[in-house]
């Protein structure tokens, strides 16, 4: 049975991350070589700092102006990063929400969604097994209201950016990932406890390569 740290931390609290590294052995060009999809992973924990820098690589902040790794219309950032965390070592099992300014998660929920999250998307086994799901969601208004229909396919193509970016990032921590896009989209809002205007866009379970 992988250590999990018996720290507790209380609903809305907020848990700061690891301080992020900006150099890494891998090339971005080994990066893209090596990408795949992987669907299988091993029973074991991933670590905090990990967890971390992936987060960073989707949504996090670059610079003093708050520009974003991720190219975003207008810089108006319209998408949300949740964490369903099932063996992530020194972060209890839960559902976080990810700031980017903070670089920290805000606990949600103190139980394990893994499962029901699994069972939102079809029963996909890689979302049951994985020690961590990342979750992408958008509220279209901050970027309709300011280029009307045609601000729905600048959201859409943020997802893209963030989510490659997720792909590149676990490349380089020798973790695998897989972008998932099956799933009843109440039931992932419900799991995930999504406000009326959030959208759930992709799935993307993390772990050690199977």
């Amino acid at each position: 049975m992988a250590f999990r740290s018996v720290k507790v931390f209380q609903r809305d609290e907020q848990v700061t991350l690891p301080k992020l590294r900006y150099g890494s052995l891998t090339s971005v060009e080994q990066s893209l070589q090596k990408r795949r999809s992987i669907r299988q992973f091993r029973d074991a924990p991933l670590a905090l700092e990990d967890l971390g820098q992936l987060l960073w690589a989707a949504q996090g902040i670059t610079d003093q102006t708050g520009f974003r790794t991720s190219p975003s219309a207008g810089a108006l950032y319209p998408l949300e990063v949740y964490v369903v965390a099932g063996n992530v070592q020194g972060l209890p099992t839960g559902l976080y929400h990810y700031i980017p300014r903070a670089h920290a998660l805000r606990r949600i929920a103190d139980w394990d969604k893994r499962l029901a999250l699994a069972h939102a998307a079809y029963d996909q086994p890689s979302i049951a097994e994985a020690p961590l799901i990342l979750a992408l969601s958008a509220v279209y208004e901050r970027v309709t209201g300011k280029y009307g229909e045609r601000g729905l396919r600048y959201v859409h193509m943020e997802a893209g950016h963030a989510a490659q970016n997720i792909y590149l990032q676990t490349v380089s921590l020798q973790l695998g990932t897989v972008v998932l896009g099956a799933f009843d989209d109440r039931d992932v809002k419900g799991v995930l406890s999504l406000h009326g205007r959030e959208t759930p866009l992709y799935l993307m379970p993390v772990g050690k390569p199977g």
